[in-house]
């Protein structure tokens, strides 16, 4: 029997939508509306690149030199981005997640994130995937089974596409208000306003030549408590929704830049994230997960056609 080298791939379908979540990671692989591709994943077999769809807990994005203190203790995380001296993404993106539920239109798998050098406190963690008529929903909620409070945030990182050759045609809005300058190292050293900045997507606009690799915040809501980043075609004929509901405060969002030749600009990586970058040194919405707490964070993603 051939096993992927993601594990086992569980295939969600409502109507002409599918999505595949897989083991590893409890990664979301695929997402397409019948013919058209949403998300730009990977394969069974892949290795999974830049981050690729993968959950990032019990910190998103970087902390810097893996070096924090809590609780009056000193903790040293792997350094798992060396090149930049960071930690990277969290601790449960190349575990093996345990499938609970699989149905149709529905997964949930979960992990047990076990004390251990840097990190000595004990979560459950569970991501639940729904698929129907508004979209794909996410919501990764983790549980405090330990004796101590623990720092915590959480993210995710879906790379969508819109079937444009590069990104630079892609139309892109974000409802940010604030985005945090970050130095050479991807870690914050500012919070500026957007307006009359590069920075500013407040309204829908060509990403063209930009790079960005950038965290958003104070990001305007609608009527239903959701900030709504959107991808679209050049046309805006169609696009694709991007929501972050309960819990994600924040957003990164990637073009990609320093993907390897062929993933280069290819797509967007829109991030829902709980917490800023660096949050375990700053404590900027970082997150105190107290003994028999649970937080939760939902997003989601809505493709659209006019």
């Amino acid at each position: 029997m051939h096993e992927s080298r993601t594990g086992r791939q569980v295939t969600l379908r409502h109507g002409d939508r599918s999505a595949v979540v897989v083991e590893l990671g409890a990664a979301l692989r695929h997402y397409a509306v019948g013919d058209r591709l949403v998300l730009d994943g990977f394969a069974p077999d892949d290795r999974i690149t830049g981050g690729r769809g993968q959950i990032l807990a019990p910190w998103p994005n970087r902390i810097q030199d893996g070096r924090y203190r809590w609780d009056g203790q000193d903790q040293q995380l792997p350094l798992t981005e060396p090149g930049n001296g960071n930690a990277i993404h969290g601790l449960l993106r190349w575990t093996s997640w345990r499938v609970v539920e699989a149905q149709d239109d529905r997964a949930v798998l979960d992990v047990s994130l076990w004390p251990q050098p840097g990190y000595p406190f004990h979560l459950r963690v569970r991501a639940e995937y729904t698929l129907d008529e508004d979209g794909l929903g996410v919501a990764v909620v983790a549980r405090n089974l330990g004796e101590n409070a623990a720092p915590y945030g959480v993210g995710q990182h879906p790379y969508l596409t819109v079937g444009t050759g590069t990104v630079d045609d892609a139309l892109l809005t974000v409802p940010a208000r604030t985005r945090l300058r970050t130095g050479e190292r991807g870690l914050p050293v500012a919070a500026e306003p957007v307006q009359d900045s590069p920075y500013d997507f407040r309204t829908p606009r060509a990403i063209g030549t930009q790079r960005l690799d950038t965290p958003f915040c104070d990001l305007d809501r609608d009527a239903r408590g959701r900030a709504v980043v959107s991808l679209a075609h050049s046309s805006g004929a169609w696009g694709t929704d991007v929501w972050l509901g309960e819990g994600a405060g924040h957003v990164q969002v990637y073009t990609g830049d320093t993907l390897p030749e062929g993933e280069r600009r290819r797509s967007v990586a829109i991030e829902p994230m709980s917490c800023p970058p660096d949050a375990f040194r700053t404590g900027k919405g970082l997150v105190t997960l107290r003994p028999g707490e649970e937080h939760t964070v939902r997003w989601g993603i809505t493709p659209w056609q006019e």
